[in-house]
């Protein structure tokens, strides 16, 4: 079962098509990765996908329900949620406070109850909390809860954003670069995450650079170029593609 149909998308700045005409799908579990050079369009593909953009053309279909151009928040109580390249997190705030920030689409509650603190508040905020440090956990930042975000290592940051995430708990996630200025040894921690969450069913639409990391654990590759999609299919397939190859070396040097 297609959970995300991605359906003829399209947009276009100024005459200029950025993207045009891109349809794939993501599975429940899936791992799915949108790769291609510099300004091959695959931020803005997201950016629609996500509700940041209005398409020109196309459709986004989320479990059967067609979401096109639906504000972010909205799709959030859709299950859909994403992350973004630049860190989106509260530096001075604490890591737990951070998290449990991520709770506020599923809580629900009015503002006056908060005001007054009356009970059910305070049951919805020791249940937020609760999540939240379970989520910590899952991420491995458990020990770090108390700290100021501000503090943590950027790898450590880019944990805390899907842990943020994980609060909504989506049914789709999309990752804008999660490995973008991490070392080796983050991006194998982050590597490792991706696909424990995977696992349990959350279909995963990312976009990196780390070439090694996207054939290590994707199930399948979308390849822009220049706003086109030039191939699809599982890493051995894409790796060996001679569009793929020319896009990313050049044709001179494909050739080669």
């Amino acid at each position: 079962m297609t959970l995300l149909s991605i359906e003829g998308l399209g947009i276009s700045f100024g005459g200029l098509k950025a993207v045009n005409n891109v349809s794939f799908g993501v599975k429940p579990g899936e791992i799915v990765s949108v790769i291609g050079p510099n300004g091959a369009g695959k931020t803005t593909l997201f950016n629609m996908i996500s509700g940041v953009y209005q398409p020109g053309s196309g459709k986004v279909i989320l479990n059967g329900e067609d979401v096109t151009a639906m504000s972010p928040h909205l799709l959030a109580r859709r299950g859909m949620c994403r992350t973004f390249q630049n860190l989106q997190v509260f530096q001075s705030m604490t890591v737990l406070e951070n998290t449990i920030a991520g709770y506020h689409l599923q809580e629900g509650g009015s503002v006056l109850a908060d005001i007054l603190n009356l009970p059910a508040s305070r049951r919805r905020a020791k249940t937020a909390e609760a999540g939240a440090r379970t989520l910590l956990k899952r991420v491995g930042l458990e020990r770090a809860a108390e700290r100021e975000a501000g503090s943590l290592s950027y790898g450590s940051l880019k944990r805390l954003e899907i842990a943020r995430a994980l609060a909504l708990q989506p049914r789709v996630l999309l990752l804008d670069e999660p490995a973008a200025g991490c070392n080796a040894v983050e991006t194998e921690e982050i590597d490792h995450l991706i696909a424990e969450i995977a696992a349990s069913g959350v279909a995963i639409l990312l976009i990196e650079h780390d070439m090694k990391m996207v054939m290590r654990i994707s199930n399948h590759i979308v390849v822009l170029d220049h706003g086109e999609k030039i191939a699809e299919g599982d890493p051995t397939t894409v790796s060996r593609n001679p569009d793929v190859i020319a896009a990313y070396l050049g044709t001179e040097n494909a050739a080669g």
